[in-house]
């Protein structure tokens, strides 16, 4: 049998709020973390995802409250992101409750992090988040996609699609890969790119970024995605995750 394709509703935190803005610019206020995470937990989301999206910019830890706060009252799993730095961090965030740990800017500075949490708890707690965008200024990579960090602010000259896969090799078990071009404008995930990773990256793959309507999930889910991630469809009820479900389970993908 298949395994259900998952949606994750994702719940990028500033300041104890959750945010949306358009590729991590112009952000605005969508709610209190805890009460969106019990409400899609409520409809039905296969996981939720916490981002703390000034986290690595500001160099500050995650808060660890709000994550302990979500745990408590929602009953699916937590993924959460966002100032992660080595092994204390993961320990702290899993004692808080969350399942499983998204970590991006420290994973480039210090690949060999990913391989050291993955040892400690185990690959399904290893969550490497891949922040992309199509080259530019002055960037060019074989795959014509760049590894961003620090909410896609800037640019590493990193190849995505092979730090994709080196980030799965050193023990990564899920990539979530996000697009920076797409994010927020609601015009679809970046297709060509997720197929670009797919064909290098045998793990679970997220797709995240872009997500306007149900067939943008059903396109990322051809693509072969094994999870779907969105944030503004979601928050601002443009979109139900029943509704998203209903399209993919039409379009042949199974779902929980």
């Amino acid at each position: 049998m298949s395994v259900a394709l998952r949606v994750i509703p994702c719940l990028d935190v500033d300041a104890g709020r959750v945010v949306k803005g358009v590729r991590f610019v112009g952000l605005r206020d969508a709610g209190d973390p805890v009460e969106l995470a019990r409400r899609y937990d409520a409809d039905g989301a296969d996981e939720v995802t916490f981002l703390d999206v000034s986290a690595s910019s500001s160099d500050r830890a995650t808060t660890v409250e709000t994550v302990t706060s979500a745990a408590e009252q929602v009953f699916v799993p937590l993924t959460v992101g966002g100032g992660v730095r080595g092994v204390a961090d993961v320990e702290r965030l899993l004692r808080a409750g969350a399942d499983k740990v998204g970590i991006n800017t420290a994973a480039i500075a210090r690949p060999e992090v990913i391989t050291e949490i993955a040892r400690r708890f185990g690959n399904q707690v290893v969550v490497v988040s891949v922040d992309a965008r199509r080259c530019r200024d002055g960037a060019v990579t074989p795959s014509g996609y760049e590894v961003t960090t620090h909410g896609g602010r800037r640019g590493t000259g990193m190849d995505a699609v092979a730090w994709a896969a080196e980030a799965a090799d050193r023990g990564a078990g899920e990539v979530l890969l996000n697009s920076i071009d797409a994010d927020g404008t609601t015009d679809g995930f970046d297709l060509p790119m997720l197929r670009e990773v797919r064909a290098e990256v045998d793990v679970p793959l997220i797709a995240s970024g872009g997500a306007g309507t149900v067939q943008h999930f059903v396109e990322a889910a051809d693509a072969g995605a094994d999870a779907v991630l969105a944030a503004s469809v979601f928050h601002f009820a443009t979109l139900g995750i029943a509704e998203v479900k209903e399209a993919l389970a039409r379009a042949g993908h199974p779902v929980r």
